[in-house]
């Protein structure tokens, strides 16, 4: 099992500089390089302080050109927002400017916020007809000249330029939560990425089981990667050391929740906490529960807490970090789980590989 990272430029609050913030993101992306980390992702989201990432092609290059070995992900391009042409275009610049090292999802966007200033008020489950056009175009386009005259896009004789450094092109991923998104996935080739959210690991079994459901469906087809994301925090004090943690997950959490079902309002850009009793799910944000089921603890805790993972197959584990939470904690957490877990786990550590 490997270990990647996905960590924001966020803020929640208006007097936090932004050079600070990208300059921590930097230190904690640096570290992730340096002590094995495989990958490192970026999202993208639009208009929201606690997300700050409009275009992930360009945040990995700016993280690129500060590495050495960590892999680039973008997780996700948010297909309705972008032209199949632009994606393949940019992909291709960043994996040559890279060395070979970037890996790219496809997603059909988060928030219908977003879809309403993005999209002119469209629903945002249209999302997936835009994700499921755009994939095979992507590779049609890194190939050669293609002419397209699909659904959503048309267009003459065109092609990616430049190609991407990694042949035939970059590995894909797709975030599967449905059991036909993973055949589709299979179907086109792509790795599968999961997120639990705050629910028991019995909800990464599920996911896992799903994936290899899929598989069985689907003879002949290579065993794609398998990739799940969880809250992660290791601090050396048992009693009181998981507190800010919590804290900062029932903050944060709160307003993933008002992004997710528009509960509250945004000014410029910053999320209104709503109150967790408005919520149907508050229990989902309980301190105990969420120091109980997500990636918390001592450095022997956390370690027992990854060996189901590695056990059930997970390919690599996403080491996601808190948002909202002070540097120093973010630095300290991640200093532990490289010096004291990753040990722990046979070739966790990242080796980089030329590009093919």
């Amino acid at each position: 099992m490997k270990f990647s990272l996905s960590i924001d430029m966020s803020r929640l609050d208006p007097s936090v500089d932004m050079r600070e913030v990208a300059r921590n993101t930097m230190e904690i992306v640096q570290m992730a390089d340096e002590g094995g980390f495989e990958m490192v992702w970026a999202a993208e989201h639009h208009a929201i302080e606690m997300t700050i990432a409009p275009n992930p092609f360009q945040l990995l290059a700016w993280y690129g050109g500060n590495t050495d070995n960590i892999r680039l992900g973008v997780a996700v391009v948010q297909a309705p927002y972008w032209h199949p042409i632009k994606v393949a275009g940019e992909a291709g610049l960043l994996d040559l400017m890279s060395g070979g090292r970037l890996e790219l999802a496809l997603g059909r966007g988060a928030y219908q916020r977003e879809f309403d200033r993005m999209m002119g008020g469209m629903d945002q489950h249209k999302g997936v007809a835009y994700m499921q056009e755009m994939l095979p175009l992507l590779k049609e386009l890194w190939a050669g000249d293609c002419t397209h005259d699909g659904e959503l896009w048309q267009f003459p004789a065109s092609t990616a330029c430049p190609k991407p450094l990694q042949t035939p092109h970059p590995p894909l991923w797709v975030a599967a939560r449905h059991p036909s998104t993973y055949d589709w996935a299979l179907k086109h080739g792509c790795n599968i990425m999961s997120w639990a959210l705050t629910r028991p690991f019995s909800e990464v079994v599920k996911y896992k089981e799903q994936f290899d459901e899929a598989l069985e469906r689907s003879p002949g087809v290579e065993r794609p990667r398998f990739l799940t994301m969880r809250h992660t925090a290791v601090y050396a004090d048992a009693e009181e050391g998981w507190k800010p943690f919590t804290d900062s997950m029932q903050r944060s959490g709160l307003q993933f929740e008002s992004l997710f079902k528009q509960l509250g309002k945004i000014k410029n850009g910053f999320v209104e906490i709503p109150d967790s009793d408005s919520l149907d799910n508050s229990t989902e944000y309980d301190p105990k529960m969420l120091k109980d089921n997500l990636v918390f603890g001592t450095p022997d805790e956390v370690i027992a807490k990854l060996r189901p993972y590695d056990d059930l197959g997970v390919d690599n584990f996403l080491y996601r970090c808190c948002t909202g939470l002070s540097f120093e904690h973010q630095k300290e957490s991640l200093r532990l789980f490289i010096n004291e877990v990753m040990p722990a786990f046979r070739d966790s550590r990242y080796v980089a590989q030329a590009a093919e």
